[in-house]
């Protein structure tokens, strides 16, 4: 289903509904079980409804005119203070977009597969990229090569754009390339920079038909069954997103607020929030390669930043060390945490620590093109403390019994289904992971347990699918497990979740010898570690006799997490 007909079907469900008088604070609808946002979007807020509108072509029609976008500052490097305008933001993304289409020769729906960390360049290459109707595909810096070579491969990608310190990974692939940088750039390789200034007079964007049914991008997430997969997101999922992200900062910024963006833009997170959405709404944004929390202090103390988009690791690092530090965090008014759960207890600390600062959850995923709830108000975020917020406009749910499908009415846990004009249109290749998924009418089977409440609050108890949450990152057992079967002594293998303070959770793998070797924890950590980026390595290892299995041979990961925790206190 396109974006226009999944919000045309919303609104004739929540038309034709006849809502019971308690749907008014929860927004559920008994007669069939949809809960809906409690939230409608005003006039200035109403989605673009041309079909031929496409992301690139939408974000530079909110950017202030004339004078006003030479003046606004859209991006600020934090390690170099070099700055770029609305104004020449806008230029440079004609002229990449001329020097891809006209010069290279990139065409409508050619994947290019971007390579790089946090720029101020980052968002010139996106939607330069968009605009020419190529399809974006963005990695992980940390991914090693053979990582990479997968995406690559998997993407069907035609051309790569990367960072000069990245290149080495790009090369075995033999993929077309150039560079972010001209400065670090051998002569060989053209690079970014240069493209810009080569056609630095581009007056406009290449003239080529995208319609908001296109796709946009293919960005890589391990969904519900822990298999790697590439989301394919169309230019109406972000075009949706957008409008909402504009919708949001409305609601809780202004005009004049600074932004700090050590989120990965590669992430579904960091692209929608700082590569694209922020720029619809005018702000200033500070721009962080990667976190460091002395360098966020520090930016944040400097630049008077007053909006601070995060991950729970992040929100934990604040509490425990920033009194430490001599940083002046006092123009910070707003702390806005996703990607993973936030504890009540961190939360409530953070509150203690810094009681100025709102703190607002919110929560979403890669297949629903970013954020699916948010916290409207502080007061709401702190009378609801263990919730990720209330659905935000054009979403509506469904909390559903596993077992038997019938959806559930508020406190009682379930899986989270949500419907949206911005949900995936597909898992790239992979139908089979698509249909589990996404049903016919739309909903997305998000792999979550979780309930609404009386009010309206969306409340995640728990993943269903099997996925470790370690920084933010997304780990998959089943591809650490397939690592690690690989080693010759090793006979058979299961990695779990262990819970971890600083990091959320940690890999643990339990792992079945050879008979008569003499592998150690030490070696086993060594031969993952080489071939998976840093964030995934397993971090544990304890050697077993045989894999707990159920009797179609699913491992049976809920006995390995009890005996885990047994052998934790024993420890004690």
């Amino acid at each position: 289903m396109s974006g226009e007909e999944v919000w045309s079907s919303i609104e004739e469900e929540y038309s034709k509904s006849q809502l019971p008088f308690d749907s008014s604070r929860s927004g559920y609808n008994s007669r069939t079980g949809i809960y809906h946002s409690l939230v409608k979007l005003g006039t200035m807020h109403e989605i673009p409804t041309k079909p031929d509108l496409n992301t690139a072509t939408f974000v530079l029609s909110q950017f202030p005119q004339a004078d006003l976008a030479e003046a606004k500052i859209a991006f600020i490097d934090s390690s170099t203070d070099r700055s770029i305008s609305y104004g020449e933001l806008r230029r440079s993304v004609y002229s990449l977009a001329s020097a891809l289409f006209h010069g290279l020769e990139i065409k409508k729906g050619d994947v290019v597969f971007l390579l790089s960390p946090n720029s101020i360049l980052y968002s010139t290459i996106c939607l330069a990229v968009l605009s020419v109707g190529a399809v974006l595909t963005t990695a992980n810096p940390l991914n090693t090569a053979s990582e990479i070579a997968k995406q690559v491969k998997d993407s069907c990608a035609k051309f790569a754009i990367t960072a000069p310190e990245e290149l080495h990974k790009l090369v075995p692939t033999g993929v077309p390339i150039i560079l972010t940088s001209a400065a670090q750039s051998d002569g060989k390789l053209l690079s970014v920079e240069e493209l810009i200034e080569g056609c630095y007079n581009s007056p406009e964007l290449p003239q080529v038909t995208v319609a908001q049914s296109d796709t946009a991008a293919i960005l890589y997430s391990s969904g519900t069954t822990g298999i790697s997969k590439g989301v394919v997101l169309t230019h109406a999922n972000f075009i949706y997103i957008m409008r909402l992200l504009f919708w949001s900062a409305d609601v809780s910024a202004s005009l004049d607020d600074v932004f700090l963006a050590f989120i990965p833009m590669f992430h579904v997170y960091g692209l929608v929030f700082f590569g694209l959405g922020l720029l619809c709404v005018g702000v200033k944004t500070i721009i962080m390669q990667k976190f460091d929390l002395q360098g966020m202090l520090l930016a944040i103390q400097r630049h008077k930043v007053n909006n601070l988009p995060a991950v729970p690791p992040v929100v934990l690092a604040l509490v425990k060390y920033a009194s430490k530090t001599k940083c002046d965090l006092s123009s910070l008014r707003r702390v806005g945490t996703g990607a993973a759960p936030l504890s009540k207890e961190v939360a409530q600390e953070f509150r203690k620590m810094f009681p100025w600062v709102e703190l607002r959850q919110g929560y979403g995923l890669t297949e629903t093109c970013g954020g699916a709830t948010f916290f409207v108000s502080d007061k709401d975020a702190k009378a609801h403390p263990d919730s990720c917020g209330r659905l935000i406009p054009t979403f509506c749910a469904k909390v559903v019994d596993i077992d038997t499908g019938k959806p559930f009415p508020p406190r009682k846990q379930g899986e989270l289904w949500l419907k949206s004009p911005t949900i995936m249109k597909e898992y790239l290749g992979n139908l089979e992971a698509t249909i589990a998924t996404l049903d016919s009418e739309g909903w997305l089977r998000t792999g979550d347990l979780g309930y609404i409440d009386e009010d309206g609050f969306v409340h995640v108890v728990e993943r269903i699918k099997e996925l470790i949450k370690h920084n933010g990152y997304q780990v998959a057992p089943a591809e650490l497990e397939s690592v690690l079967l690989s080693h010759s002594l090793i006979v058979d293998a299961a990695v779990i979740p262990i819970e971890d303070e600083e990091t959320g959770q940690i890999p643990m793998a339990y792992v079945v010898k050879a008979a008569n070797c003499e592998l150690s924890e030490d070696q086993v950590i060594q031969f993952v570690a080489a071939q998976v980026a840093p964030y995934k390595k397993v971090r544990r290892v304890s050697f077993i006799g045989t894999i707990p299995r159920s009797a179609a041979g699913k491992i049976l990961r809920k006995d390995l997490v009890s005996q885990s925790k047994y052998q934790l206190v024993s420890k004690l």
